[in-house]
């Protein structure tokens, strides 16, 4: 017997599915997208037009490596604050903020917070 409960990925997976119908990323404002796993952070800026990843930040790379950064709140706003440097060096300055079919609290917000005082408007 089935269960008719829906997981908590699924939905989360749909969810995202509905914000990408209103949310793209084009050449003069592309799409910050963020994603957790339970041991990195991940941060892209996309222009969706081209399919292509402009700017990108994750808790995997050697850069960090030495900094030990955890999934919370303190190592998403590294992530953030990377990712602003990152886009302005690109001449990125404002972007759409794609949360991924997650709540705007907790590690979302101190990433997003991060980005805007590092320059990113959105």
């Amino acid at each position: 017997m089935k269960s008719s409960r829906k997981t908590r990925t699924f939905k989360r997976t749909r969810l995202h599915a509905r914000i990408r119908k209103k949310i793209a990323g084009a050449p003069d404002r592309p799409r910050l997208n963020v994603a957790f796993t339970g041991t990195h952070i991940y941060a892209q800026i996309i222009d969706d037009e081209a399919g292509k990843t402009l700017v990108a930040v994750a808790t995997t790379e050697k850069a960090l490596k030495p900094q030990a950064l955890k999934p919370n709140k303190s190592g998403a706003e590294v992530v953030g604050k990377l990712i602003a440097e990152r886009a302005l060096a690109h001449q990125i300055e404002t972007v759409v903020f794609d949360r991924g079919g997650l709540k705007f609290h907790g590690k979302v917000k101190a990433l997003a917070d991060a980005a805007r005082e590092g320059g990113l408007k959105f």
